[in-house]
């Protein structure tokens, strides 16, 4: 059993945030983390994107369910130990550089088969492994793991979800970041959140401001802050 999973969808930029801080902490604390698996277009399967989303949303969820199907096929041929490294190329290629397009170009470039074999290949895996980017027989696996994160912290929540000390442990939407914590305040910020995590009436502390992430791909560079953006309902969504 692992002392953390952390649920992610590789298209969520504070999803990736945090999975930067959470490799911090992992390498000072040497705990093992398990990375599973939330889908963002499973989550919003009912919703009418065209009305509630900005153009480019519906594309990124969908490139984002891809590549998660290829980290499904990663679990089931190789174990869970290479979908952390698989995950963090596909961060290290979208997220942390400046050449990756903006807008519905950026959503389309998330789902090709050129990013998720380099990202295997980064990860010591098979290029063909790629093939499971069309192929929706992952769908449902999936799509029971994104139920199992959704019935750890109830549905009004978006990515990540992290569940501390599972499986009696609680889950947690966030903590949403757009700044790298150092060293010591990574460390800092772990023991805070952990410790409301382990308080067991404990269920929320929000707010909807989010600077822009801390990241090339959004312009912001290291030291620099993002603009601020209401992201209501913990997305852009136009509307409920």
């Amino acid at each position: 059993m692992a002392d953390l999973d952390f649920y992610f969808d590789p298209v969520c930029p504070f999803a990736w945030m945090a999975s930067k801080w959470v490799r911090i902490v992992q390498r000072q604390k040497n705990y093992d983390v398990d990375w599973r698996f939330i889908s963002l277009r499973q989550v919003n399967a009912n919703i009418d994107y065209d009305t509630h989303f900005p153009p480019e949303y519906e594309a990124s969820h969908t490139a984002g369910l891809k590549l998660l199907r290829v980290a499904a096929r990663i679990r089931r041929e190789h174990g869970r130990e290479p979908v952390g490294p698989y995950y963090e190329s596909l961060g290290e290629q979208t997220f942390e550089q400046d050449s990756v397009p903006s807008g519905t170009a950026a959503a389309v470039h998330r789902g090709t088969r050129t990013l998720a074999t380099t990202a295997l290949e980064r990860a010591g895996l098979p290029a063909d492994l790629a093939d499971a980017l069309e192929d929706p027989s992952w769908d449902a696996e999936i799509q029971a793991e994104t139920d199992r994160a959704l019935s750890l912290t109830g549905k009004d929540v978006g990515t990540p979800i992290l569940h501390f000390e599972p499986p009696e442990g609680t889950a947690l939407f966030g903590p949403v970041i757009s700044r790298l914590p150092d060293e010591t305040e990574a460390a800092q910020l772990w023991e805070h959140v952990v410790a409301l995590a382990r308080f067991p009436g404990f269920a929320e502390l929000k707010r909807s401001l989010r600077e822009k992430p801390q990241l090339a791909s959004f312009g912001v560079r290291a030291g620099e802050v993002g603009a601020q953006e209401d992201w209501h309902g913990g997305s852009r969504r136009l509307k409920k």
